[in-house]
């Protein structure tokens, strides 16, 4: 996916804040470079995904909690690619 705004301070935050309310430990990920912990602010403002890169949103399987079934998974990930898409709209 390509993410259509720059994760500098204020975007990055919003897309923490949503991975946050997921409850899934998810990765974020550009260039083919192992992901950084999508939950952490810090990290994800410290990797630099500027505008237009493509970047890869993940959960390790075994990390998904029990109670999320793998639809669950799919559906936070899709809700997350979508705030990045649509971050240009706002």
């Amino acid at each position: 996916m390509q993410a259509a705004i720059g994760l500098h301070a204020r975007p990055a935050a919003l897309f923490v804040r949503a991975v946050h309310e997921t409850g899934l430990p998810v990765t974020i990920s550009k260039d083919g470079r192992q992901g950084v912990d999508a939950r952490s602010l810090l990290e994800v403002m410290t990797e630099d995904f500027p505008f237009g890169c493509v970047v890869k949103l993940a959960v390790a399987p075994g990390a998904v909690p029990a109670r999320y079934s793998p639809e669950d998974v799919e559906n936070a990930l899709d809700g997350l690619k979508d705030l990045l898409e649509s971050a240009r709209s706002r």
